[in-house]
């Protein structure tokens, strides 16, 4: 429970601090984690980051590849480095 939790915090931190401005989108990503998708809710944000081509800065982005780590997602922050603009 306490990985399940944690995870969500993280998940739920990056989101606050992403560029994506789709109420529907963050809708999305909150719900998958409300059941328990957190992987599939962190891929989901990093996709509709890259899809909309929203600038990220460097430190954000670090924060995504850690995130990746932990989750054990890495295919979800490939080519977000294009995205970097600081």
């Amino acid at each position: 429970m306490e990985r399940y939790l944690y995870l969500r915090d993280l998940i739920s931190r990056l989101l606050e601090d992403s560029p994506l401005t789709s109420v529907d989108v963050v809708e999305d990503v909150r719900h998958l984690m409300s059941v328990g998708e957190e992987e599939l809710a962190f891929d989901t944000m990093c996709s509709w980051i890259y899809e909309d081509s929203l600038p990220i800065t460097s430190a954000y982005h670090d924060r995504l590849v850690a995130a990746a780590r932990e989750l054990g997602t890495l295919n979800s922050v490939n080519k977000l480095d294009e995205l970097i603009e600081d």
